[in-house]
């Protein structure tokens, strides 16, 4: 069943209307999954005719098919011409697009996709019918398989709703978020949506990213891909046919299929078209630490003192917003945090790094003159702007109020970069850390409400049903390339280019950048943190899947908050975190204002050995790291990885979201449960060896073997016949 009627308040009167099926079905929704949405009672039928074909078109590169509106979809007012051009991009991938040609709808400019068609050996085929309108896509190696198939005739195209569905060749899928939760998706009718949203992670909820792409794992382990490029909010529901039906509510379906043929090279086809992440420095590699407020420079030096004088390896030192002046970017306290250009030199003296939170709300009411970043985007009008063409003033951190920087304005960037340079010639930061920039607003909309009367406050659909000005700008909002409705997904997405570039320019090296916000190709600019987790086991837990799914999105720089962000953490799960997060990519400690210091000094002896011992194992095996980070940024390959993509043909590894890769080499089988001494790991066919005793296991199929878990470990194998180059640790990167 595909859904006929996907707003709300659906009757059989109104399903009949729409000339599809009525039929309700009893106990659909599974209560124990929360984005279980059940079965669809308004349904198409079978031969539905929603557009018809009115010709299609086929070259060495392309199809390209006419089709026109038979029956109203009853959604909104339909386009009546649609165009649907299936471009063969590359040898590997499709791209499938699906447009009005009377109009340019919006396209997102982020990621710069290249327009381009391929005329040679192809490694699939694509099939289309002029009878009953349906595009199908295959491997020339395994034509029975189709990867990608949809059926024109129930395509819904209008200006605020857009729905396309494909066919899947299995359950087995993985990607579609950024949500939190386990690994693999429940394709048992549930709903994913896309709209970043200042939210702490809980599961099956879209929160601070969206990533509107899945990886399919078929039953011979071979995989494919879909990605949907737009920036409006989106959704996806997928359900056990097995299929996905793809929800716009803009733009246009721009869509790519990646036929792999194995996990990876599908990772990698994807960033062959979105882009491949930023090299970090090295240092961005150490062990960084901070907490939302410290309250003073002179508790910042304490902790930070302390915690070398323990023998904790320690690269970058971070402060959150208590740094600044009456919570304004570009600005620090001048009576709390007195000292800190100085306190900044004398951290990159000894080989450390400093890293400075900014957001993206500048303060609209300091007194004029007396605030810069203010006053210089006023007289470059790169503010955000109200449907009227006013500059919207809401509230963030600021004291009083806050106003936005429209990051596609064509002046955005040389504003960002000049108060960058302007701050650093105060502060010599090294990285910047960017929050907030979902755009997160601390009303819904303007103080006043938004304006009742645009169609972009009420659209005729609502992913998630949750109204999308909650927490953030009117959709109406004005930036310079198009309303908020279609830039709030890649705001933060801009902004981390912007302050890529801001990085690049004044310091003249590799930027480090941690957003909060993402969107598809961002990894170009920044890399991500999970934001304001809980201090909890479940959350434990749930770090690993997501720290893997934006693997799989080409995000390798990726992290949680060691030992939690909010509530107080405990001795053992903080030790357990300690002893995890030393293998993150982005390997971070930070909580909350109103949480316990949990840094590992103030955790004391048994959080201070967990911690020591891992991180002295993260820094012997940082040429390691480094290396895969390299890989990644020029060949699109996975840092952290899940074990199914080494065995993709091994059915046991895709459901494993508990143990990790660094690359093919080294499997990390960490201890996330309370009360703990060993761990049960699934160790893959092969030679492995304990990389603390070299202890070898060798078995022809994969099994589970139990180890011991110590608090102060994390248990690692080291796979025969890889190369895992190491070093002699030291405390900072730059100490040889």
């Amino acid at each position: 069943r595909f859904d006929c009627h996907p707003e709300g308040n659906a009757s059989e009167t109104s399903c009949l209307l729409r000339r599809c099926c009525w039929g309700v079905l009893d106990n659909t929704v599974d209560e124990t999954v929360e984005n279980s949405v059940g079965v669809p009672r308004c349904f198409f039928p079978k031969h539905y005719l929603g557009y018809s074909v009115q010709g299609a078109q086929s070259s060495i590169d392309r199809i390209t098919v006419q089709l026109k509106r038979r029956t109203p979809s009853g959604i909104d007012v339909d386009v009546p011409l649609v165009q649907v051009q299936v471009l063969f991009y590359d040898r590997n991938t499709v791209r499938i697009k699906v447009l009005d040609p009377s109009v340019q709808r919006f396209s997102p400019p982020v990621p710069s996709i290249r327009d381009q068609t391929f005329s040679g050996l192809c490694e699939y085929g694509v099939n289309f019918s002029d009878a009953d309108g349906k595009i199908r896509v295959y491997r020339f190696e395994s034509p029975d398989i189709v990867l990608f198939q949809t059926d024109l005739s129930r395509l819904v195209f209008t200006d605020q709703f857009l729905q396309l569905s494909t066919t899947m060749p299995s359950s087995t899928v993985f990607g579609l978020g950024e949500q939190w939760g386990h690994l693999r998706r429940d394709t048992n009718w549930t709903r994913h949506v896309f709209f970043n949203r200042d939210r702490g992670p809980v599961e099956n909820e879209n929160l601070y990213g969206t990533h509107p792409v899945y990886l399919g794992l078929e039953q011979d382990g071979k995989g494919h891909g879909v990605f949907l490029h737009n920036s409006n909010a989106m959704e996806v529901f997928l359900q056990p046919t097995p299929a996905a039906t793809f929800r716009a509510t803009g733009g246009i379906l721009d869509m790519f299929v990646f036929v792999g043929p194995s996990p990876t090279k599908v990772v990698q086809q994807l960033q062959h078209v979105v882009g491949f992440p930023a090299m970090p420095p090295y240092w961005g590699l150490g062990f960084h630490l901070c907490r939302f407020d410290y309250g003073s420079l002179n508790r910042t030096r304490f902790i930070m003192e302390k915690n070398i004088q323990a023998g904790i390896p320690l690269d970058t030192q971070w402060n959150d917003i208590d740094y600044m002046n009456d919570g304004n970017d570009f600005t620090y306290d001048p009576h709390q945090f007195r000292g800190l250009p100085e306190f900044v030199d004398e951290l990159q003296a000894g080989g450390r790094h400093y890293v400075i939170i900014l957001d993206p709300a500048v303060s609209g009411s300091e007194p004029a003159g007396t605030y810069p970043p203010y006053d210089r985007g006023m007289e470059l009008d790169v503010f955000v702007k109200n449907a009227s063409g006013s500059v919207v003033y809401g509230k963030v951190w600021n004291a009083n109020s806050s106003v936005f920087p429209d990051f596609s304005h064509p002046r955005a960037e040389e504003y960002w970069i000049s108060q960058f340079k302007n701050f650093h010639d105060v502060v010599p930061f090294d990285g910047a850390w960017i929050d907030m920039n979902e755009p997160s607003v601390f009303y819904n909309g303007h103080a006043g409400g938004c304006p009742e009367d645009s169609r972009l406050e009420h659209p005729p659909y609502v992913p998630g049903g949750e109204s999308l000005s909650v927490k953030t700008l009117c959709m109406s909002d004005l930036h310079h390339i198009s309303a908020h409705y279609d830039v709030h997904n890649i705001y933060g997405h801009l902004e981390a280019r912007a302050t890529y570039k801001a990085l690049a320019t004044i310091r003249q090296k590799r930027p480090f950048v941690i957003s909060r916000a993402t969107s598809p190709g961002q990894a170009a600019w920044s890399g991500h943190w999970s934001g304001d987790i809980e201090s909890s086991w479940k959350d434990l837990r749930l770090s690993v899947p997501n720290v893997l799914s934006f693997g799989l999105y080409g995000i390798p720089l990726v992290g949680a908050d060691i030992c939690g962000f909010n509530s107080n953490t405990t001795v053992e799960l903080c030790a357990r975190w300690q002893a995890l997060g030393a293998f993150y990519p982005f390997s971070r400690n930070h909580n909350t204002n109103d949480a316990m210091d949990q840094d590992p000094y103030s955790m004391g002896p048994v959080v201070l050995d967990a911690a020591r011992r891992t991180l002295m194992m993260r820094y012997t095996l940082l040429p390691y790291l480094y290396t895969l980070f390299y890989r990644s940024h020029v060949l699109g390959e996975t840092v952290a990885r899940p074990l199914f993509m080494e065995f993709p043909q091994d059915p046991s590894t895709y459901d494993i979201d508990e143990q990790f890769l660094w690359g093919p080499g080294l499997m990390f089988n960490p201890a996330l449960y309370e009360n703990q001494t060993e761990v049960n790991a699934y160790v893959p066919a092969g030679v492995w060896f304990d990389l603390d005793r070299g202890t070898p296991y060798h078995h022809p199929e994969g099994r589970y073997r139990t180890f011991p878990s110590p608090l102060n470990v994390v248990n690692i194998l080291i796979r025969g016949g890889f190369v895992v180059p190491g070093q002699e640790p030291a405390l900072t990167t730059t100490q040889r």
